[in-house]
């Protein structure tokens, strides 16, 4: 596959030629990485998560509830990438609103991970991931509430990333939970992530939580040669299967090997992370799906009154995991819990940032897993507490709105990808691909 530095040299008639040949073969493929074949303008072609506005498109986050749904606007993301000389193309499958590490939660079915027929390939941004690793798409926009990028990503062989909270407009991005979401990009290469990144980043008068800071050119003067200070977790790995452990453990030495200097810490039980988290995220997805009634969205339910067409619209919409966070959201903000639950998590939260912020004082970089297993097996997350528990090394993040970076490092025994993920400070993005870069060369990743 072309990879996104050599597509962006090439004419518009060889970038329509390419398209073509793109829907084709995602057509032909057995993954349902692609839900749609839309395409918006000329270029080269990207493709986009379907919970991110695309005009005139159909847009839907995975789900029945919206249905029919056709966006009138554009997010600012996409309207970046036109500017860079790319285009929108294509939406990809995903777990219905976000929510989910498998795409088995999606309206549309489970994409299959091209590693391995019977293999999730994550979520929420499973498609894009798929898609990315099977070949039939160049390079593609996620989104990340809790690891929705870097776990798929790690899933499926290849490069994701999450910008610092602030650093990529939501405006025009479906929020499941506003304080958490970023859009990124998902990519063959590091190099190739870091030009979709330049290309989507910056601050945005639409969004109240865009940061304001001086555009930087990080692709084009990434420094592979940079010796940096990384931060191993040890207390982290122990909960990781063998597999991971071992490719940490080679991972740890390549870094020291290309001229890196690493430090051990440990931090809290993760335990309390996926706590604090689903209970955050939850509450705030309650509010944000509020408004898919069956009156302003998507489907309408049939119904002989107000109270239930709403009762029923969404009753019929929504899937059941997606019934389980808000039903949880909705109990952690309701009166008598409010403080047990949803102001504890605010304040652990807030215990997370500095827990980061405390080792950023001798790190430049961490080094984490991104899971704790190799892609399971489609139908293995049945029960959802054990799905929850796959986003044990990257949720943290999120709450603390740090960037992060997964790229494969090692194959199991079986050919299934391992990934783990560099975490930065906030706003250190330029450090951030620096070490990737360095990491990439050093761990020579065989595809």
């Amino acid at each position: 596959m072309i990879t996104l530095k050599e597509a962006l040299t090439k004419s518009n008639e060889e970038m329509a030629t390419l398209r073509v040949e793109l829907e084709t073969k995602a057509k032909e493929s057995n993954l349902n990485a692609y839900i749609g074949f839309e395409s918006s303008g000329e270029g080269v072609p990207i493709l986009i998560k379907d919970n991110i506005q695309v005009e005139g498109w159909s847009v839907t986050s995975g789900s029945k509830i919206l249905q029919g749904y056709i966006a009138p606007y554009e997010a600012t993301v996409i309207k970046n990438l036109k500017s860079k000389g790319m285009m929108a193309f294509g939406r990809s499958n995903m777990d219905e609103f976000a929510m989910g590490s498998t795409t088995e939660s999606s309206y549309y079915g489970v994409t299959i991970n091209p590693h391995g027929d019977h293999r999730v390939p994550g979520g929420s941004s499973g498609g894009s991931a798929a898609a990315v690793a099977g070949g039939i798409a160049i390079a593609a926009l996620g989104s990340d509430t809790g690891g929705s990028i870097r776990q798929p990503a790690a899933y499926c062989g290849v490069v994701g990333m999450k910008p610092t909270y602030g650093r990529v407009s939501r405006f025009g991005l479906a929020a499941y939970a506003s304080s958490l979401d970023q859009i990124g990009p998902i990519a063959q290469n590091v190099e190739d992530a870091a030009i979709l990144y330049d290309a989507i980043k910056g601050h945005d008068d639409r969004d109240s939580t865009s940061a304001d800071f001086e555009i930087e050119d990080i692709a084009n003067n990434m420094d592979s040669s940079r010796n940096l200070t990384i931060a191993v977790i040890d207390n982290y790995i122990l909960e990781a299967d063998e597999d991971i452990q071992k490719a940490y453990a080679k991972t740890v030495k390549a870094l020291e090997e290309a001229g890196h200097t690493v430090v051990h810490k440990n931090m809290q039980n993760t335990k309390y992370d996926i706590a604090t988290y689903y209970i955050l995220a939850t509450a705030e997805a309650a509010t944000n799906l509020a408004r898919f009634d069956g009156v302003r969205y998507g489907r309408r339910a049939e119904s002989k009154n107000t109270q239930e067409l709403f009762y029923n619209t969404r009753s019929e919409g929504f899937g059941e995991e997606v019934k389980r966070r808000i039903l949880l959201g909705n109990f952690v903000l309701s009166s008598g819990y409010y403080d047990a639950y949803y102001i504890k998590a605010q304040k652990v939260r807030h215990l997370i940032r500095d827990e980061f912020n405390a080792i950023f004082e001798e790190a430049d970089l961490i080094l984490s897993p991104v899971a704790p297993s190799v892609a399971p097996k489609i139908g293995a997350s049945g029960d959802p507490l054990e799905m929850y528990k796959s986003d044990m090394y990257t949720i943290a993040i999120n709450l603390a709105g740090l960037p992060a970076i997964s790229m494969p490092v090692a194959k199991n025994d079986e050919g299934m990808p391992i990934g783990l993920q560099l975490i930065g400070e906030a706003f250190s993005e330029k450090t951030l691909f620096d070490g990737a870069y360095s990491m990439e060369k050093a761990v020579k990743y065989t595809k």
